[in-house]
């Protein structure tokens, strides 16, 4: 078999969690061709993001700079017991530190901080990781070299911060550079990162590590690809919300991508989109419990009787606008000039609800778009258009039910709002796609264990 293994930054956090990661490359190699992709160690790319904005105000971050070089030099050091290896590695790395110290002092210098230089700067997380993942493997006696997303053909469009792969050109080029190397080599990549047809360095925004690996996978149409993190698999719910959540064996990409939306920990939405196109099944598994089988996502759509739903999943961070105006009524347009300003703003539409009387459209954004999405609609909106009020509720959280089983099944939205009523909580606007996988509400935020625990147990999740 041919299998993708993606690692993130909990699973290679320190030099020890390193050597984990090395044995479970060796264990799948032997009976397996493996091509490995990682995510920056630990924290870093939070304190790279930091040290960038730190030089935009023309201020050198020197701590931030020595906790990264202390982190991956103590791995070295504390990993590779090959001199030979332990002196091309430190190399390596010392010249990407290099490399990071004259970025942030341009930027210094000019107090101006582009996204194609903040791409370049955040993308040192990855690019210091896989030369020390590479080396301990070959330490081990495991063949192995190491490349960024660009180096191997991830070729993207110029968006920097949330680049677009260009997938023809992406999956020649991938294919061209791995194909040959694969039976006696692991090839450790860079999540996160590709590069423009110029050469420039650009990162795949949200959830770009999953997405590179999906990616790869299907460029090199492998048996698998495997997402392992710090948890055994997708959960029927929050464990830290409801401790007695179980692990789900198996998933469809529909539901899976239902769940990953909502937030469920260990893996992103998007990185399902190449595997699901491919058809190549997705396993979510813990690194630090590698013999626990995890959740299988893939093509089939298996319901039982007794999972109707298979998660109930939360969504925090969240406020709640409405817009509202009696003139609204039968006004053409009206949704579409609010949503199109708040597009044009950066802001993303998370839920939408209007009412059948076009009185009021309430919808969903992230807390911290709020100040910005209220004033860009009481200026371009108020007293035109039919609006005369816009309101915010800044404490709300989505509550969602997931599962293939409640399409053309009767009575599951009254069974859900039956154990929300039982509990006496308020629902203040609710969603269903046409897909009928998916009911989602809003709630006050702090009512939301409640809800969770009285769902979980109305559905026999237990």
């Amino acid at each position: 078999m041919k299998i993708v293994l993606k690692f993130g930054g909990t699973s290679v956090g320190s030099g020890k969690k390193i050597i984990n990661v090395c044995e479970i490359v060796q264990k799948v190699k032997k009976n397996n061709q493996v091509i490995v992709v990682s995510s920056a160690l630990q924290s870093t790319t939070d304190e790279l993001l930091e040290l960038s904005e730190n030089a935009k105000k023309g201020q050198v971050n020197k701590k931030i700079i020595n906790d990264i070089v202390q982190r991956h030099q103590d791995a070295i050091k504390d990993i590779i017991q090959d001199k030979k290896i332990q002196d091309e590695v430190f190399e390596e790395v010392s010249s990407l530190i290099k490399d990071l110290e004259k970025t942030v002092e341009g930027v210094i210098i000019v107090k101006e901080l582009s996204d194609k230089t903040k791409d370049k700067i955040v993308s040192f997380g990855e690019r210091l990781a896989v030369p020390i993942i590479s080396a301990k493997l070959r330490d081990m006696g495991i063949k192995s070299e190491s490349f960024t997303g660009g180096e191997v053909g991830i070729m993207t469009d110029e968006n920097f911060g949330n680049a677009s792969p260009l997938m023809k050109v992406t999956q020649h080029n991938v294919k061209n550079n791995l194909s040959n190397l694969l039976e006696e080599t692991v090839p450790v990549i860079t999540g996160f990162i590709g590069a423009t047809q110029q050469g420039d360095i650009s990162t795949i925004g949200r959830g770009g590590s999953d997405f590179s690996a999906s990616l790869i996978g299907m460029c090199l149409s492998v048996d698998e690809i495997w997402f392992m993190t710090d948890v055994d698999g997708l959960l029927t719910a929050n464990p830290n919300i409801y401790p007695n959540a179980k692990t789900i064996p198996q998933l469809s990409y529909d539901e899976a991508v239902e769940m990953a939306t909502m937030g469920a920990k260990g893996m992103h939405a998007r990185a399902l989109e190449p595997a699901k196109t491919a058809n190549i099944p997705v396993r979510i598994k813990n690194t630090f419990r590698p013999d626990v089988s995890g959740t299988l996502i893939n093509d089939q759509i298996i319901v039982k009787p007794e999972e109707i739903t298979k998660a109930v999943a939360s969504l925090n961070g969240l406020a709640m606008i409405t817009v509202a105006g009696m003139n609204m009524v039968g006004n053409p347009g009206t949704a579409g000039e609010m949503f199109g300003m708040l597009g044009r703003n950066k802001i993303n539409i998370i839920m939408i609800s209007q009412s059948i009387s076009e009185a009021n459209i309430t919808f969903l954004i992230r807390h911290e778009d709020l100040r910005k999405a209220v004033s860009v609609l009481q200026v371009s909106l108020l007293g035109k258009s039919g609006v005369t009020n816009v309101t915010s509720d800044d404490e709300v959280c989505v509550i969602s039910i997931v599962g293939a089983g409640m399409k053309g099944t009767s009575g599951v939205a009254a069974k859900l709002f039956n154990a929300i009523s039982k509990v006496d909580i308020n629902v203040q606007m609710i969603a269903q796609g046409s897909s009928e996988q998916n009911i989602s509400f809003v709630i006050h935020e702090s009512d939301s264990k409640a809800a969770i625990e009285a769902i979980h147990k109305e559905f026999n999740m237990d």
